[in-house]
């Protein structure tokens, strides 16, 4: 009896072994190479044994192809990390994994790479710390990465790289994406001071500084303003609508009760900061008060039109008449020059002749 077993090798291709009786066995000179630290004796003392040509049991077929998966693994450079998606705050310190699971070459080649927006670049090359990471992150052995002072520059995806030439299978590589998250700045807050009862009015709140990107809180004399005012009792009647993620309190009519000191909360995964309390007010529209100065403004304007029509019936926006005599001196004739001496009060002419 025959037994075929169909086994992958590592150059990824199928082949099949044919196990055969023991004497068969020996006398094949077509076995498998990586059979033959696996030859199995199927001699038994028993009785159950005694035919040569019984076919291995299920179990050993197992075992067997167990054994030889084993065998080529050795033979393979693996990796493999503790944590593919590591995460930290700010200024501080973390570690990328890169396990060497199995290898047999003594002195391989380990290379680490930062990879944002579809761009690689080195960061651990021939034995040194390269790019952006250099004075800031080490290799701890034997290939594991470890940023020291983490900025959010240094979100992106990393990839360990090892080589190992005297492995039948000679390269492995694991990919690792890192995120550095970053406390929100103090929003900037914008409230209005005072508004009439039953218009809209908007409050915005915002910050650029935060990552993961920042979502937003609003709070009213300390205390939180949910988004469905319907699950709250004292912001039942309101009608507002929050945005949290733009950062946005809206009303569509302001009431007297919404009426206080606002002020806004951004939040993410690395921490909170707020703005400080700003005061808005809302005021009734006094529409009595609004017509009575309309009526005032309009009786002073009449009064003075009436003002001046009147002044300037009388005459004083006329201009008045020159009185008296006005000397207008004399057009000089030609030839004639006049001349004025001292013993005489008036002027005289003299005559002159022109040639």
């Amino acid at each position: 009896m025959m037994l075929f077993v169909v086994m992958e090798t590592p150059h990824n291709s199928s082949t099949c072994l044919s196990l055969t009786s023991v004497g068969e066995r020996e006398q094949s000179s077509e076995l498998h190479p990586l059979l033959k630290p696996f030859t199995l004796r199927m001699y038994s003392r028993t009785e159950h044994f005694i035919d040569s040509k019984m076919a291995l049991t299920p179990l050993a077929c197992v075992l067997l192809l167990l054994s030889m998966q084993c065998y080529i693994s050795t033979l393979a450079v693996i990796l493999k990390t503790a944590n593919g998606k590591p995460w930290v705050n700010e200024f501080e310190s973390v570690e990328l994994s890169c396990v060497i699971e199995s290898i047999t070459t003594s002195n391989p080649r380990i290379e680490w790479k930062k990879i944002k927006n579809g761009e690689p670049s080195y960061v651990y090359f021939e034995k040194e710390i390269a790019g952006d990471l250099e004075k800031r992150a080490k290799i701890r052995e034997p290939a594991t990465l470890v940023i020291l002072n983490a900025t959010r520059s240094d979100t992106a995806d990393y990839r360990c790289e090892v080589t190992a030439p005297s492995d039948q299978k000679s390269f492995d590589e694991i990919l690792i994406s890192l995120v550095v998250r970053v406390k929100p700045v103090v929003p900037r807050c914008s409230v209005p001071k005072s508004v009439p009862v039953g218009k809209p009015a908007e409050l915005h709140c915002v910050e650029d500084e935060g990552h993961p990107k920042s979502q937003y809180q609003w709070f009213r004399n300390k205390e939180e303003i949910p988004e469905d005012p319907k699950t709250s009792p004292k912001f039942l009647n309101s009608t507002y609508t929050l945005n949290g993620e733009m950062g946005t309190l809206k009303f569509s009519a302001v009431r007297k009760e919404d009426a206080g000191e606002y002020y806004c909360r951004a939040r993410n995964e690395a921490g909170f900061s707020e703005c400080g309390p700003q005061l808005m007010e809302v005021y009734d529209i006094n529409i009595a008060g609004i017509i009575l100065g309309v009526v005032v403004v309009v009786t002073v304007l009449l009064c003075i039109t009436v003002g001046i029509f009147c002044a300037y019936k009388r005459g004083y926006f006329t201009s008045q008449k020159q009185t008296g005599n006005n000397y207008k001196a004399p057009a000089k004739g030609d030839g004639v020059d006049y001349v004025r001496t001292e013993d005489e009060g008036d002027f005289r002419h003299k005559s002159s002749f022109v040639i």
